[in-house]
């Protein structure tokens, strides 16, 4: 079972939100995440980024990969 750490959309129509979760690969985007670790809402000026640096130490110490989106948001928020 392949791990990653990803991108999930919440909001509405041309107003996105999104959550970083950790959920298996072969699931939908937005299917049914294992564990939430913040999120990121790009409507804001600037743009909104909360992490839970531990819970994210937690998966990746466990095999979870990021995917390229998450790698750079999860550098921007110091993690």
């Amino acid at each position: 079972m392949a791990m990653k750490l990803r991108l999930t959309r919440m909001g509405s129509k041309k107003r996105p939100f999104y959550r970083i979760v950790a959920m298996d690969s072969a699931n939908r985007r937005d299917g049914r995440a294992l564990e939430y670790l913040g999120h990121y809402n790009p409507m804001v000026d600037p743009a909104e980024i909360k992490v839970d640096s531990e819970k994210v130490r937690f998966w990746l110490e466990r095999g979870a990969k990021p995917t390229d989106t998450v790698r750079a948001l999860l550098q921007k928020a110091g993690v």
